[in-house]
């Protein structure tokens, strides 16, 4: 009944034909939880993905690369650490903030092309992803466990060095 009722509503928004296409959603109990923009050509520009890479010579791996190398704790996340913009996001920021370490960040959110390069280098389909001291530890999921059993605090030694958040240039 839920789930008719928000199609039946979604419908109404912005037509049958168009629903696939343009709208995803997670019906629970009668509540939408999330919509998406559809990349298709008829999108409008501001809503399409920046790339803030396409006018330079540096490739997608050398940021990551880069990134991984310069800074103690990284972490590819949706949002920023301050605004996180989803659940497993904000779990993997709240574990590493309780261990008082600096965390560069960058937001996969508003670069595709960086998402998808990130993906490329470390190998794992979904985000957050969490690199300390260069090696790549995984998600949110793997951070919590981690900091449940102690080994997180091992783990962390030597990436507490002054450091400022990376922000998308």
């Amino acid at each position: 009944m839920a789930r008719s009722l928000a199609n039946t509503v979604l419908k109404g928004i912005i037509g049958s034909h168009h629903r696939a296409a343009t709208c995803r959603t997670l019906c629970q109990q009668g509540t939408i939880a999330y919509y998406s923009v559809s990349s298709d050509a008829g999108t409008h520009d501001d809503f399409k993905s920046i790339s803030k890479l396409a006018d330079s010579d540096i490739s997608l791996k050398d940021v990551v690369e880069k990134d991984v190398k310069e800074n103690p704790v990284m972490i590819y996340m949706k949002g920023i650490p301050e605004a996180p913009a989803c659940g497993f996001s904000s779990l993997a920021v709240r574990v590493l903030k309780a261990h008082g370490v600096p965390i560069a960040s960058r937001n996969i959110l508003e670069d595709q092309e960086l998402k998808s390069g990130v993906k490329a280098f470390s190998h794992w389909p979904t985000f957050p992803q969490i690199f300390i001291n260069g090696e790549f530890i995984g998600g949110s999921d793997i951070i919590l466990n981690m900091h449940q059993s102690g080994e997180l605090t091992e783990k962390l030694k030597g990436a507490t060095t002054s450091n400022t958040v990376k922000r998308d240039d």
